[in-house]
């Protein structure tokens, strides 16, 4: 069971200011730790022995897994030797034992900050041995992050989450990595390091900007939204690389889906801001106000006029972090050389099965069966993770259909009921009708009223409907009713696409899922 409220922080509080210098100078000289160790720690570490003569991470591998054990044999045939072997001295124990690997509790005794780079599989537990440790070591101090890309799932309360929200001080870490990416001795690269705490945030990015000159971290205090942004970015990856490789062929297509899928990424985040219990701390309890933090501005809101008042219904100040929206589309982009993410690859995988079966995948157990068969590792794949929970995302944190309209396609091609399979086919491999899907699943129900009205003004409750609407002063008749032509699983004679539209809404919306 996570403890909510737990410590973590870099300071012992209250603050005093005696020893507050000498702790900024102690974790400005201090190491990271990247505890279970994957591609992404190791080729940042890649990266760090590239370009530095003294190495600032300290590596350990999870227990019985190997330190180069996520990278493919001809990755490493073509590693530099030497770079290895510095990679290798970062992992080791560096005393007179027989140089066993490093564990997580060498790490929190020798470093100022400890990233659990663990995928959804391992990250609670290691989250909670972690401050365990810290506490046996008396070692509380040292700072907890994660960058784990999905989300995490409570089987007794039937919940899914994110982490950030559940440990309220957990830092987390994101940055942009491919294939390959961080072994490039020429390119750069950026990344978020972010916490509740503005001070924790900043020393926390400047530790892991020493990492390497190719690596440029920015602080931010939206941790959740981050982590959100991450889960939801690694389940639109996949549909971006069905989009690259099913229609390649059709390039006024894909700008549209793309710039969807970063807009309604950054938009369902929003609405997880909005959830946030301790939101309003975000700016009110700070050491620093976050526009030093690097911010255009304070606050970036969204309002709606309701009942003569204006509520609050998005907050964007989180969009502001360049590195996390690189991130996004980067994850969304087919690489001029490499390859790209292993979430884009297996939406290639899932475009050249459609293409040679016909259809789409029976179930989540055959598209994995696809894509370990292309060979990319079953644990690898967050974004399928994620998406296995996607139900349970959108009704915790009250997420609009029409804001999380492309998502909800990939779930019912992937894991929904064989009835609405054929027409998702259709739609996704229509160029025609996937442009229609992506302009008309982003209405609101309100702006759905109004086109159906529109549609079937032959119909005398079509007229009355909107002439009522017009002609009512006080602007509460269209709020207050609608208009409904017929019921969305018999709705045979309606386009393919909105057939879709009207199953994928009522399917989410009325399922016990």
């Amino acid at each position: 069971m996570l403890e909510k409220n737990l410590s973590n922080s870099f300071f012992t509080e209250p603050y005093s200011s005696e020893p507050i210098a000498k702790r900024i100078r102690e974790v400005l000289n201090g190491k990271v730790g990247f505890y279970s160790v994957g591609l992404y720690p190791a080729s940042l570490a890649y990266n760090c022995a590239l370009q530095n003569e003294g190495l600032n991470i300290l590596l350990a591998p999870r227990y019985g897994r190997e330190l180069f054990g996520a990278f493919s044999d001809i990755d490493i045939f073509e590693m530099d030797n030497g770079i290895r072997n510095k990679i290798e001295s970062m992992a080791i124990k560096n005393d007179n034992q027989s140089g066993r690997y490093n564990t997580l509790e060498d790490l929190i005794i020798n470093c100022e900050l400890v990233v659990l780079s663990s995928n959804s599989k391992h990250i609670i537990n290691d989250v909670n041995l972690a401050f365990k440790l810290r506490k046996k070591l008396n070692r509380e101090n040292v700072l907890i992050s994660c960058l784990v890309g999905s989300f995490c799932y409570d089987n007794s309360l039937n919940e899914s989450y994110v982490l950030c929200e559940k440990v309220n001080n957990l830092a987390f870490f994101s940055g942009f990595h491919r294939h390959g990416a961080l072994r490039n001795p020429l390119d750069s690269f950026t990344a978020n390091f972010c916490h509740p705490d503005a001070m924790n945030a900043i020393l926390g990015a400047k530790l892991l900007n020493k990492i390497s000159p190719n690596i440029q971290v920015s602080a931010g205090i939206h941790n959740v939204e981050g982590q959100y942004i991450k889960a939801s970015k690694n389940i639109s990856s996949i549909l971006a690389g069905f989009g690259h490789t099913f229609h390649k062929n059709n390039p006024g297509l894909l700008p549209t889906l793309l710039t969807l899928l970063l807009d309604q990424c950054l938009d369902q985040a929003a609405y997880v801001s909005m959830c946030r219990k301790d939101r309003k701390n975000l700016y009110t309890k700070q050491p620093f106000p976050i526009t030093e933090l690097g911010y255009g501005v304070q606050r970036i809101e969204a309002s709606f006029l309701k009942d003569g008042d204006f509520v609050q219904v998005r907050d964007h100040t989180f969009s502001q972090l360049t590195a996390m929206v690189a991130d996004v589309r980067g994850s969304m982009m087919l690489p001029v050389s490499g390859k790209p993410t292993r979430n884009f690859q297996a939406g290639e995988v899932l475009a050249k099965k459609m293409i040679e079966c016909k259809r789409c995948p029976k179930g989540v157990d055959e598209f994995i069966e696809w894509c370990e068969n292309s060979g990319l590792k079953r644990g690898a794949l967050e974004g399928i993770n994620s998406l296995k929970y996607w139900p349970h995302i959108l009704r915790k944190y009250s997420i609009p259909l029409n804001n999380s309209s492309m998502i909800n396609l990939l779930y019912m091609c992937i894991m929904g009921p064989s009835v609405i399979k054929s027409d998702i086919y259709n739609v996704m491999t229509s160029s025609r009708q996937l442009a229609n899907y992506c302009q008309e699943s982003v209405q609101s129900i309100q702006s759905k009223k109004i086109s159906d009205s529109l549609n079937n003004f032959h119909l005398k409750t079509s007229i009355d409907f909107i002439t009522k609407s017009l002609t009512d002063q006080d602007g509460l008749f269209f709020k207050s009713n609608d208009i409904d032509f017929c019921n969305p699983l018999e709705s045979a004679d309606k386009p393919i696409h909105n057939r879709v539209i009207d199953y994928i809404e009522h399917y989410l919306m009325e399922s016990n899922l």
